[in-house]
Order: structure tokens, then sequence, then C-alpha cells
């Protein structure tokens, strides 16, 4: 009992900490410190990104992970999508993809244009910073191209069914 009172203090008590700002106008920069940091040894240490100010956007999608593949009838036929290159959001991807599905007639018309159906749609999890891609109706999803969006989505190279 005395071991697990002694962990909870030292994982309590007040650590020491320091901040850094770097600064660059720049999208790619290596920051040296003169005089180099002076840690401890014998200690542990833990870094963490506080806050980011940027005011250039980074295309989260270009031509290497901009295609997104899908067969609405259970593998018979598939459609291809690409995403022009800039920095989305998941909704904004998913968004897109539902236009191009609209385009192709992928896709049940409600009354309210507001509410078509659709039966592939990624929203996220803001829990767990994750992706989730629903299917329904035999759609699929091919993650297998190289240059699919499961590299954005953290998807393995499948296809996926309902």
């Amino acid at each position: 009992m005395e071991d697990i009172l002694k962990k909870i203090e030292e994982n309590t008590a007040p650590k020491d900490s320091f901040q850094i700002t770097i600064s660059n106008n720049k999208t790619d920069f290596i920051t040296r410190f003169n005089p180099p940091l002076q840690l401890k040894k014998g200690k542990q240490y833990e870094m963490a990104l506080l806050n980011l100010e940027t005011y250039y956007s980074f295309p989260n999608i270009d031509s290497t992970k901009n295609n997104f593949k899908y067969s609405p009838d259970g593998g018979s036929n598939w459609f291809t999508v690409t995403i022009p290159e800039s920095t989305y959001e998941i909704r904004d991807i998913d968004a897109a993809i539902k236009q191009q599905m609209k385009t192709n007639g992928h896709y049940d018309s409600q009354n309210d244009r507001q509410n078509d159906k659709y039966y592939v749609s990624f929203t996220a999890n803001s829990s767990t910073l994750k992706t989730i891609l629903t299917l329904d109706n035999n759609y699929q999803v091919d993650f297998t191209l190289n240059n699919s969006l499961r590299h954005l989505f953290g998807f393995n190279s499948a296809i996926y069914t309902e």
C-alpha cells in the first residue's frame, strides 16, 4: 500500500515544464536551439503540441490520395470519384462524394432535397479521432487503389461491404 501511495504522490507532484515557441514563414523548416535544450538524465519527459496557428492551408487531398471507388450493386459495377486537390474536413469529402453519387444517380430521392438518402457516408468520431464509414443497401467501397482516400481516412487496403 505504501508503494502505491508513493507512486500516486510522484505522479501528482508538480513537474518542471517549459514552453517553446517556434515561428517561421515556410511550410517546411528545422529549428536548432542554441544553446541546446538541457534535459536532466534519469528523468522521463513528454512532449505535446498544444497549439498550431497557421495562415496557410495544407492540402490533405492531392493526387496521391484523391480517389474513391464504390459499387452500388454488390460489386457488379464500380464507379470512381476523384476529389480535387484542396484542404477538406471529413464532412466536405462526404459531400463531394455524395454530389458525384447524385450525378451518377446512386441515391434515393426524397421529397425534400436535403433529405436524399445515400448508402455510403463518412462521419468523424471526435472521441477517437477516427473516420466512420457507413454502408447500406448492398453498396461496397474499394480501398485497394494506391491513390485512394484510405490513406487519409486510416482504412486498410480492402473492399468494404455492409
